[in-house]
C-alpha cells in the first residue's frame, strides 16, 4: 500500500535519551541502597487502533504507556518491582521496595546479572541498524476509512458473503531501554502496524467464517486493503459446504500460518524453563536427531527489518546468528542466564525469546505441494490446546480441506489431527518455499507424512 507521511520532527532519539538517563539515575540509586547488582528496564508505547463492522465504527482506542523495572540483587537474593509514574517520589519508592524484597527473600545460587563477559558490546561504527523504525502518523478518521475500505472490499466481492466480524487498522511505536551494572545500556525503537478482516459467509448453519491480516513494522509493506477484504472473502468462501472426512491415517499438510505452530510447540519444548523443570518431551535432547536428516532451523538477529532483530535480549547478552537445529539434529537449547545456570550451561542469548526463525525449504510451493501429497488432509486452522509438553501427545481440532489425487476436493471440519511431536517431528517429509512473512518464525507449508485423523464418520 502507499506510504503516509511522517511528521519531520520525529522526537523519538530525545524520548530515549530521556530514558537512559532515567535508567542510569535508577542504577545509581540501587548501588547507593547496598545493592551488588541490578538493572532497570524502561519502555513507552504509543498506539491507535480502530475496529468497524457492517460498514460502522465500533471502537476508536488511541493508547499510551510507560513502565519502569528495577530489579536488584543482594548476593543470591532478588527482588523487583516496578512503576508507571515517573515523579522522583515514585522512582525513589520503587528502587526502596526492590531492595526491601531483595533483603527479605530466600538465596537463589542462580539468581543475578548475566555474565559481565557476554555483554552486547557496539562495534566500530556503533550498534547495527535493523530498518525497524518507520512511525505511521496515522489519524483516526483516516485509520477507519482504511479499515472500512478493507471490509467493503471483502463483502462485495461475492454476494454469498452475508456478514462480517469486522476489520480493524491499527499502528505502534514502542521505545525501551535496557541497562543494568555491568555498565550495559541499550537503547532500541520498533513500529508495528496491521490491517485485517474476518468475513462470513453463507447462512445459518451454513455459515463459515475467515479472515486475513497483513502485518509489517512499514506501513508502505502492508497489503492495500482491498486486497486483504477480497482475501478474507476467497477464504471464508473457499470453507463453505464442508463435507466429511473418514477416520484413517493421512499425510497432513500444515498451511504455512498453522505450520509456525510446530516450530512453537519444539521452542517450548527447548527452551530453559520447561527443560530444568524437566517439564517436557525433549529433556536431555542436545545433540538429537529429532527430524530428518535435511531439516534445517537457524536463527538471525539480525535481519534488516525482521520482525524480532536485536544486537542483545532482554538482559543485554549479545544476541548470534546461529543454528537451532542442522542436519535434523538438535544444535543447541533456548537459554537466558538463569535457566542456562539451572542447567548447567550458558545463555544462549534468548532471554525474552528467539528472533528471526528460518526452517529451510526443500520443496516448491503450495500447490507443487498439495499435487505430490497423493491422498491427505491440508490443515488450514488448528482449535484447542491439546499439546501435553511433557509427553509430546499432540490432539487437536483442525479445519481445511481434503485432498484426493494430488487435487484438493471439498473443504473440512469438525475433525481432529493427533501423533506424538517426536513422531510428528521425524515424519516431515517437506518444508515448503511459501514462507508466510508475517511472524518471526518464517515457515513455508509443512508436509507431516503420517498422522492419525478423526473425522465425522
Amino acid at each position: 500500500m502507499n506510504s503516509v507521511a511522517v511528521p519531520a520532527a520525529d522526537d523519538s532519539q530525545a524520548r530515549l535519551d530521556h530514558l537512559q538517563g532515567l535508567a542510569a539515575r535508577l542504577l545509581e540509586a540501587c548501588r547507593a541502597q547496598g545493592a551488588d547488582q541490578a538493572e532497570v528496564s524502561c519502555t513507552e508505547e504509543r498506539g491507535l487502533s480502530v475496529n468497524v463492522r457492517m460498514g460502522e465504527v465500533e471502537t476508536v482506542e488511541s493508547t499510551r504507556d510507560r513502565g519502569i523495572g528495577v530489579t536488584v540483587y543482594f548476593g543470591k537474593r532478588k527482588g523487583s518491582a516496578s512503576t508507571a509514574d515517573l515523579r522522583e517520589p515514585s522512582l525513589d519508592a520503587t528502587v526502596a521496595q526492590a531492595c526491601a524484597i531483595a533483603r527479605h527473600t530466600e538465596d537463589d545460587p542462580a539468581a543475578g546479572l548475566a555474565d559481565a563477559e557476554l555483554m552486547a558490546r557496539p562495534g566500530p561504527e556503533g550498534w547495527p541498524d535493523f530498518d525497524d523504525w518507520h512511525p505511521w502518523m496515522l489519524e483516526a478518521d483516516h485509520a477507519v476509512d482504511l479499515a472500512l475500505a478493507c471490509e467493503a472490499a471483502g463483502r462485495e466481492a461475492d454476494p454469498r458473503i452475508a456478514n462480517s466480524d469486522g476489520a480493524s487498522t491499527s499502528t505502534s511505536a514502542s521505545l525501551g531501554v535496557y541497562a543494568n551494572s555491568h555498565g550495559f545500556i541499550g537503547a532500541e525503537r520498533g513500529t508495528h502496524h496491521s490491517i485485517g478482516c474476518a468475513l462470513i459467509a453463507g447462512q445459518g448453519a451454513d455459515m463459515q467464517r475467515d479472515g486475513w491480516y497483513s502485518y509489517a513494522l512499514a506501513p508502505e509493506d502492508l497489503e492495500a486493503p482491498a486486497s486483504i477484504g477480497r482475501r478474507a472473502a476467497q477464504r471464508a468462501l473457499a470453507r463453505m459446504e464442508p463435507r466429511a472426512m473418514p477416520t484413517g491415517t493421512y499425510p497432513v499438510l500444515f498451511s504455512a500460518e498453522v505450520a509456525r505452530s510446530l516450530v512453537g510447540h519444539l521452542l517450548g519444548a527447548v527452551s530453559g524453563g520447561a527443560l530444568y523443570r524437566r517439564a517436557s518431551f525433549l529433556v536431555d535432547s542436545l545433540g538429537q536427531r529429532l527430524f530428518p536428516d535435511w531439516f534445517a532451523i537457524h536463527e538471525d538477529p539480525f535481519l534488516r527489518r525482521g520482525l524480532r532483530s536485536g544486537a542483545w535480549d532482554s538482559e543485554g547478552v549479545a544476541t548470534r546468528a546461529s543454528a537451532l537445529v542442522e542436519g535434523g539434529v538438535l544444535q543447541r537449547y533456548v537459554l537466558g542466564s538463569y535457566s542456562a545456570r539451572r542447567l548447567g550451561l550458558q545463555s544462549t542469548g534468548n532471554a525474552g525469546g528467539v528472533h528471526n526463525l528460518a526452517v529451510a525449504a526443500n520443496a516448491g510451493g503450495f500447490e507443487a505441494m498439495v499435487a505430490g501429497m497423493g491422498d491427505g488432509l491440508v490443515v488450514t486452522e488448528l482449535m484447542g490446546q491439546g499439546v501435553n509438553p511433557v509427553t509430546g501427545d499432540y490432539s487437536r481440532g483442525a479445519a481445511g480441506f481434503r485432498v484426493e489425487g494430488g487435487a484438493i476436493t471439498h473443504p473440512v471440519d469438525g475433525i481432529t489431527i493427533a501423533g506424538n511431536l517426536r513422531d510428528m517431528f521425524q515424519a516431515i517429509e517437506a518444508v515448503g518455499g511459501d514462507v508466510d512473512p508475517r511472524s518471526h518464525i518464517r515457515t513455508g507449508s509443512v508436509l507431516v507424512g503420517r498422522m492419525t485423523v478423526a473425522g465425522s464418520d
